[in-house]
């Protein structure tokens, strides 16, 4: 876990080195200080020598000089390296989901994948800054006043090592207790996280439903989980700065009741007491920035786990060694293909697929909600591998070509419809980033989104919302079919991407894909008889079989589901668009 987050230090490793070695220049010079102190009241207050103190006290603003410095370009490295290691983090995970296959994909959230890399990214950064800062700072400091205070002497030391055993078992016992807490923690902004994405997403269907006040409750629900979670855990980690002071105060009135006995006995100076001191409060004070630094490592284990399980995802999809790079036709075929989400699962969602597709032909595909429709044609693109069996595509098997040269030949149109902020031409040019303006516009004329893309304003510069928010279910499906034409395919799959559509435009739509694209294989999902009857065959889907593969008018005769379904549309006397589809 821990070697794949430093692997993001990359650039930054220098700049993370020299954090630690200022720091520790910072620590040394702190150390002499109350060593020169002890020297100016000893060897000059005492003795009445101006010349020694001027001496010591202008080599102790040297020292402070040099220390001033080392902490400063310490917290400078200390800030670049922490903010750069973050932002690394971030592009890593970020990169690193877009080589994920749909089966990753939906073993993460969308709300779990943004905690991990905002929330969970932030609780890492603090914790590195104080890594590199503080975990050099504090225990060097500590090391170097022990060692200084034990030269003093040996005998009121021991105090501080009492001290430090005793705040040890104490930090152990918070750190054991508190920790377990946080990682509990973590998960709970997912959770959060999920409430304000689908609230803001949807918030014109939460106010069309007048669901504001529910929204609102599930909302403080999840923010209340955070909060009693957190409280639990802090109700542990506070009792460290009560418990640090005690045992700060206890020393120094320990060590100033033996320390005056022992400058009476002549056992000790009145200057060496002063450095015992000041070495109590450097010894003590980093064992507190140490704590601190424990409790924050505790409360980041939990984040670094989880963006080390993202990290570590491996793609159940991967390249071959030497991959086709070239779709040489849009014939499809399925042999004995199984396919299931789960593999554990009793039952695959497609069992025993059988078909043949020539290149070029027009293919409809229906059938009810979860007959797995669209697990068939999700295979076809290698969104998911097969089960058993295997798909070919141009005569290969999908798993033996390259599978951005695949996908660049293979357009789906998805179920759910998805534009981005942008005007028309830049949501278009999804499809072809190189694609001309009249190309563009030939590519909506052929999906009927002109007739309405004329009658903005801007035209093809109107600028369109996040989601599409700013045009209608029909019209957003028309723009994402001529998104995907623009990639010229070989294969166009229309994942019942005209139901928003009204008939007529639908029957439009075919009728272009007929005249138009007489070379690409199309297959078009629909629940509309109509959309599909003039397709060369139709495939009906049944409980994650093939019930039956025909033409419109041998289904008819042949399949009692397709004239079931036909004749609950139609009436048995047709559609009422039948005429415009001619």
């Amino acid at each position: 876990m821990f070697k794949t987050l430093l692997k993001q230090v990359k650039q930054y490793k220098w700049v993370a080195i020299a954090t630690p070695v200022c720091m520790l220049l910072e620590v040394l010079m702190e150390t002499m200080i109350p060593f020169l102190m002890a020297s100016i009241i000893d060897n000059g207050v005492n003795k009445g020598d101006m010349s020694h103190i001027v001496k010591v006290g202008i080599l102790m603003i040297g020292t402070a000089l040099i220390g001033l410095l080392g902490g400063l370009l310490g917290g400078c490295f200390g800030a670049k390296a922490s903010t750069g290691f973050a932002r690394n983090l971030r592009e890593a995970m970020y990169n690193h989901i877009q080589t994920f296959s749909f089966a990753n994909i939906d073993k993460f959230s969308t709300a779990g994948l943004i905690t991990r890399m905002t929330t969970d990214v932030n609780s890492l950064q603090m914790s590195f800054q104080m890594c590199l800062r503080m975990a050099m700072r504090a225990p060097a400091s500590m090391i170097c006043a022990l060692v200084m205070a034990f030269s003093i002497n040996a005998k009121l030391s021991m105090i501080y090592l009492v001290a430090v055993a005793f705040l040890g078992v104490v930090l152990f016992f918070l750190i054991r207790k508190g920790s377990g807490l946080f990682r509990a923690a973590f998960p709970k902004y997912d959770e959060l996280n999920a409430s304000v994405q689908e609230n803001v997403s949807a918030i014109r269907v939460v106010k069309a439903f007048v669901r504001e006040e529910e929204e609102t409750k599930k909302f403080k629900n999840a923010s209340n989980n955070i909060y009693k979670v957190f409280s639990k855990a802090e109700k542990y980690m506070i009792l460290n700065g009560p418990l640090m002071q005690l045992t700060v105060y206890t020393c120094i009135i320990l060590i100033s009741w033996f320390g005056a006995k022992m400058i009476v006995g002549s056992e000790l100076t009145t200057g060496q007491l002063m450095s015992l001191l000041a070495y109590c409060m450097n010894i003590l004070m980093n064992l507190m920035m140490l704590s601190m630094l424990f409790i924050m490592l505790s409360m980041s284990l939990a984040s670094a786990e989880r963006v080390s399980e993202v990290l570590n995802e491996t793609s159940s999809l991967q390249n071959p060694e030497n991959p086709i790079m070239e779709v040489k036709d849009g014939s499809i075929v399925f042999k004995n293909v199984d396919f299931g989400y789960n593999t554990t699962s009793e039952k695959p969602v497609l069992r025993d697929i059988n078909l043949e597709i020539k290149a070029g032909e027009t293919i409809g595909i229906m059938g009810g909600t979860g007959t797995g429709k669209t697990s068939l044609i999700n295979l076809i693109s290698r969104l998911y591998d097969v089960t058993e069996g295997e798909v070919l595509v141009g005569g290969y098997n999908v798993k033996e070509y390259d599978m951005e040269a695949l996908r660049e030949q293979v357009a789906v149109v998805l179920q759910k419809n998805v534009l981005f902020s942008g005007t028309i031409y830049e949501n278009l040019r999804w499809g072809n980033s190189e694609a001309t303006d009249e190309e563009c516009k030939h590519a909506c004329k052929l999906a009927c989104a002109d007739e309405f893309i004329e009658r903005f304003t801007d035209k093809y510069d109107t600028y369109i919302e996040q989601g599409g928010t700013n045009v209608s279910g029909g019209q957003k499906q028309r723009l994402c079919i001529a998104r995907a034409l623009l990639k010229k395919p070989k294969v166009l799959i229309l994942d019942d991407s005209t139901s928003a559509v009204d008939t007529a435009t639908d029957a439009k739509i075919r009728k272009a894909f007929r005249e138009d694209l007489p070379g690409i294989t199309k297959l078009i999902i629909a629940q509309r008889i109509s959309s599909i009857q003039d397709a060369d065959r139709i495939i009906v889907m049944e409980d994650g079989e093939i019930n039956g593969f025909g033409t419109h008018e041998e289904l008819l005769e042949t399949n009692a589901i397709y004239r079931e379904v036909y004749e609950s549309q139609t009436g048995g006397s047709g559609d009422f668009d039948e005429k415009e589809a001619d």
